[in-house]
This record gives structure tokens, sequence and C-alpha cells, in this order.
């Protein structure tokens, strides 16, 4: 399997870890970014049920799985991160969901 990404060959320990630095800086701010955008949903949802969007989870897990399938990527593991990504950003979103409507 090759990756679409290919990654630097890395010759000590140091070197594999300044890279999963540099990627997981890249990563927080994504997720971030994320986070903006859920906050807004749970503003623009008019009723605490509809945070929990089973059909959308689907699509999203089914989504990123092909597109780790695609890019050479263990689709076990963005599988399990999207899940748990997904159940956190939920808890997340009812809370604002609650703190907005309470500011109300």
């Amino acid at each position: 399997m090759t990756l679409i990404y290919p990654v630097e060959h890395c010759r000590t320990m140091a070197d594999v870890r300044r890279n999963i630095d540099a990627l997981d800086e890249r990563i927080v701010a994504l997720v971030a970014e994320r986070s903006g955008y859920v906050a807004q949903a749970a503003r623009i949802k008019q009723n605490a049920d509809q945070v929990h969007d089973q059909a959308r989870i689907d699509f999203i897990v089914d989504r990123v799985t092909a597109m780790a399938r695609a890019q050479g990527a263990p689709e076990a593991v963005l599988e399990a991160a999207y899940r748990a990504m997904i159940a956190a950003f939920i808890e997340f979103e009812r809370g604002e969901f609650k703190r907005l409507r309470q500011e109300a």
C-alpha cells in the first residue's frame, strides 16, 4: 500500500518525534477549527434531540474510512479516532446548546 502523502525517512526516534510533534500542531489547529463549526451547529439547531444525529455520524465514519483507504492510512485507526472525536464533540455541542439557551 502506497501512502499518498509520503513520510520523511527517519533515522532516529528524535526524527520520528519531531515529525509527529509537527503533525500534532496541525491536527490540533484543525480540531480547534472544527470545534468552531460544532459550536455554530449548537447555535443553529433548534432542538437538543438534533445534537446526536446517528445518520450523520455513520456518514462521517464511512467517508473518513473511505478516505483512509484511498490514502493508504489505517482505516481502523481513523474509524476509532473519529468515533471518539465525534462522541467528545457531541458532549461539547450539548454543553454549548445548553449554555446558549441559558444566556438568552
